[in-house]
């Protein structure tokens, strides 16, 4: 699996989501997604929306590890002018 895949499902399961995702290894990843699907929604209730969309990806073993953000759209905004 490469990043464009995982690029792929999470924005076909997360249709209004910005994902950015980084790793060369193959197997170990890390996603920073956007989406306002997230408003509302508690941490873990974000990662399972992330989970869902890649399914059978850590069963197989496609992805090992990922490390996971989550935010709203406005919570992205924010982070991203205090940078």
């Amino acid at each position: 699996m490469n990043t464009e895949q995982i690029k792929q499902l999470i924005e076909a399961h997360l249709t209004d989501a910005e994902v950015i995702i980084r790793g060369d290894d193959g197997v170990h990843f890390e996603a920073i997604v956007i989406s306002p699907d997230f408003a509302g929604k508690t941490r873990v209730q974000q990662h399972r929306l992330v989970y869902a969309a890649l399914g059978e990806s850590f069963g197989n073993q496609s992805i090992h590890a990922l490390a996971l953000s989550t935010l709203t759209p406005e919570a992205w905004q924010q982070r991203s002018s205090k940078s």
